[in-house]
């Protein structure tokens, strides 16, 4: 996987696609991955109207949130990088794909009990060591809040038995603060430009780590309310978000303190 699509591996397919120097498709693993996820971003990019669009490598870049130095960029900058979906940064799945992938690896070999963390992306199912369904933790969104497990907001257990992908999106470790003003890593690829609203933190459980990966970032751009609403409305996710002055969890999510 991080040969196939990891922007941070400068001989990745991934890489030598956005670089115009790729090779034809020689039907290895690597290009099964570049393959498989392409088609599903694609499609992920129709269901959400545009706000999931791992084309949009050049917004994240000229912005200083992709695989390039950015900086402050102009209205024309902006611009032209909306008008040039020619190149990909599949940031927003990758992670929670490799979860998936380990843990159908790790079935594959008879473990039904497990769970998977990707730099923070999860996949579980079965129980953990006491019997007892997965405990998770969600991390206080606060700027400067850069030890995973540090300073919890809150926890939620998972039922023994129930299989799920797990992600949190925030803007809390990764944003600058340009002349006072804070501009998070989260980009709208509607408008080009970091999202203004109070959200910090999204959390969704999905049936893979793949999907709960790209909608937690789907909730990020789109805000509170409308994140609520959607995750609400979808039986197969639950879901917790933390903005700067509430928190909102799905029903069938049992939130504890810490």
């Amino acid at each position: 996987i991080d040969r196939s699509v990891s922007g941070y591996n400068p001989g990745s397919l991934l890489s030598r696609q956005n670089e115009g120097r790729m090779t034809a498709d020689d039907g290895s693993p690597e290009f099964t991955v570049l393959r498989e996820l392409t088609a599903y971003c694609d499609s992920m990019y129709t269901a959400t109207d545009g706000v999931l669009d791992t084309r949009a490598a050049r917004l994240f870049d000229i912005w200083g949130f992709g695989f390039k130095e950015g900086d402050m960029p102009t209205d024309e900058e902006v611009a032209a990088a909306m008008g040039r979906r020619d190149r990909m940064n599949f940031n927003a799945v990758a992670q929670g794909y490799s979860a998936d992938a380990v843990a159908a690896y790790l079935g594959s070999r008879g473990i039904n009990d497990l769970m998977v963390n990707i730099g923070g992306e999860i996949f579980c199912c079965g129980v953990n060591p006491q019997g007892k369904g997965w405990t998770l933790g969600i991390d206080e969104p606060e700027d400067g809040n850069m030890s995973p497990g540090q300073n919890m907001k809150c926890s939620f257990t998972v039922p023994a038995g129930q299989s799920c992908g797990i992600v949190t999106s925030g803007n809390y470790r990764k944003f600058r603060i340009v002349d006072g003003k804070k501009y998070s890593h989260t980009i709208d690829p509607r408008t080009g430009r970091p999202v203004t609203h109070n959200l910090l933190s999204a959390t969704v459980l999905a049936p893979t780590a793949t999907l709960a990966d790209a909608l937690a970032t789907y909730c990020m751009v789109i805000g509170m309310e409308e994140a609520s609403a959607f995750i609400a409305g979808r039986p197969d996710l639950e879901g917790c978000l933390i903005s700067s002055d509430a928190v909102w969890h799905s029903e069938g999510l049992t939130i504890s303190d810490r």
